[in-house]
């Protein structure tokens, strides 16, 4: 593939997003953060969109204290009714702001306005399908044993943190404060330094929904300040993070000190694995999405693919082939099917990726390079890369890129599939292309994976849950027990028997 097969871009685009002020959210107060200037950059044409100042120790020692207060007040008493109602409020006010969220979204982020449109839209559906499940969140009366009468009742937290990436910020949000509020706590977001304008942009939408001040913080900044001091604060009872493994180990080891609970929802080097009786078609076209919308940059991305020996170079030839058609260009072009990536920094990390796999052995073919040309030079752009001829072992094969990188692999039978599939330390997602219903239900048993799609790939649901096996994660988000993540049980006996114990004579 050539530098410019299939690069259409646009030329200029309209940048003409509303940009939020220089304020954070500190238990509903606005302000300017009282830590270090930071500056958000398109990553699309690399011009700075704005300067924020982050949070700082005590900004978030503040927010931690004031949300103690709020969710110690009425919020924790009103029914679960009357809590819903503020979730539906807060949905219906995201999308009343939808195409200035996708668009200042994409500017940040960099990912299509197609794809950012649809985080928008999920984020206000996350929020009503909390505020349904919240609406029929039912206590447990449970089996009688003996002399009382048994329940199971479930208690808020109290103020829990929500540390959200880059990749997808508003929704990922959702899928943290919905359920944590729902739930009845407070709850301090630290988005990504790199993309925090759509978090602050939906503090001031739950802010105009009523929401009692107090239960929502926004505390942008770096990780390893304000994220740290989040997770460490002896006043959060709870923190859920999206992220990396690494990040993922330490934010473990910190809540092992405090004895806290916490969901981690880390990375991943899914297999996506074609049978040989699959629809070539369909299966095409959905690895394609699978590793490649969102430039790659998703933790569930299909990033190893595996194909059966003998078909293999049939199946390669339409893929490399539609690889090759895919438009390259900004985020804000209708016609964008791969934007750029978040940063410079990180689309020269995933080009390091693809060297280091050229030097080990692995062809090349689409892709492999940074595109130039004017509407290219100043961005972070990478073109969507299929690599073949590496072994699974392979450092391109077992690290995670996050870029528009696929590596390809055959296999000889399935038990070879099976334990080579396996073959990682992560286990989040699998897809799987046969038309044989048995072969799908057996093979999708014996993957080690929280999520795995069965022609088809990269769908979520609110009602569905999600999370990850091994070092891909602990703990579940959505689903009707989502809003049970932030709270504590409670059990309660209810002493039925007329007369006094008799041990005590």
């Amino acid at each position: 593939m050539t530098a410019t097969g299939a690069l259409e871009h646009a030329g200029p685009v309209p940048n003409d997003v509303p940009i939020p002020p220089d304020e954070i959210l500190v238990a509903g107060e606005w302000r300017r953060g009282a830590g270090p200037e930071s500056a958000t950059v398109d990553p699309g044409d690399g011009a700075v969109i704005t300067t924020i100042h982050q949070a700082s120790v005590a900004d978030v020692d503040e927010a931690v204290a004031r949300g103690a207060v709020a969710a110690a007040g009425p919020w924790r008493d009103l029914l679960p009714h009357e809590r819903a109602r503020y979730l539906h409020r807060i949905a219906d006010g995201i999308d009343a702001h939808a195409e200035r969220l996708a668009r200042l979204q994409t500017r940040d982020t960099g990912k299509t306005l197609r794809e950012t449109s649809a985080l928008v839209a999920s984020a206000a559906g996350t929020f009503r399908y909390v505020a349904a499940a919240l609406e029929t969140f039912d206590e447990e009366l449970t089996t009688q044993r003996g002399p009382s009468l048994t329940m199971s009742v479930h208690d808020p937290i109290g103020v829990v943190g929500a540390i959200t990436p880059w990749n997808s910020p508003i929704a990922s949000d959702a899928q943290k404060i919905a359920p944590a509020i729902a739930a009845g706590n407070a709850v301090l977001l630290k988005p990504a330094e790199w993309t925090p304008l759509v978090s602050l942009a939906l503090g001031r939408i739950i802010g105009e929904s009523g929401l009692p001040a107090g239960l929502v913080s926004v505390l942008p900044g770096q990780g390893s300040v304000v994220g740290d001091a989040i997770v460490r604060h002896s006043g959060v009872g709870k923190v859920s993070f999206t992220g990396g493994t690494t990040t993922g180990r330490v934010i473990a080891h910190a809540a092992a000190d405090k004895l806290m609970p916490v969901s981690l929802e880390l990375g991943g080097k899914s297999p996506t694995i074609v049978f040989d009786d699959a629809d070539f078609e369909a299966a095409v076209a959905g690895i394609a999405y699978g590793i490649y919308s969102s430039s790659g940059q998703s933790c569930i991305a299909g990033s190893r693919l595996f194909l059966p020996e003998a078909r293999a170079e049939e199946f390669l030839d339409l893929l490399v082939a539609t690889v090759r058609r895919l438009r390259v260009g900004h985020g804000l072009d209708p016609r964008t099917q791969v934007a750029p990536l978040v940063h410079h920094r990180h689309r020269d990390s995933v080009a390091g990726h693809v060297e280091r796999a050229r030097a080990d052995g692995g062809e090349v073919l689409a892709g492999g390079e940074v595109p130039t040309g004017p509407g290219y030079d100043a961005g972070a752009y990478y073109l969507p890369t299929v690599i073949a001829g590496l072994d699974n072992s392979s450092a391109t094969c077992q690290e995670e890129i996050f870029g528009p990188v696929l590596s390809v692999l055959t296999y000889a039978d399935e038990d070879d599939l099976i334990a080579r599939a396996n073959d990682s330390v992560y286990g989040l997602a699998c897809g799987l292309w046969t038309r044989d219903y048995r072969t799908a239900w057996r093979v999708a048993r014996r993957i080690e994976a929280g999520t795995v799609w069965i022609n088809t790939y990269k769908q979520f649901s609110s009602s569905t849950p999600f999370g990850g096996m091994k070092e891909s994660g602990l703990g579940r988000e959505k689903g009707r027990r989502g809003i049970a993540e932030y709270m504590r049980q409670k059990s309660l006996y209810w002493g039925l028997d007329a007369a006094p114990h008799p041990w005590a004579g």
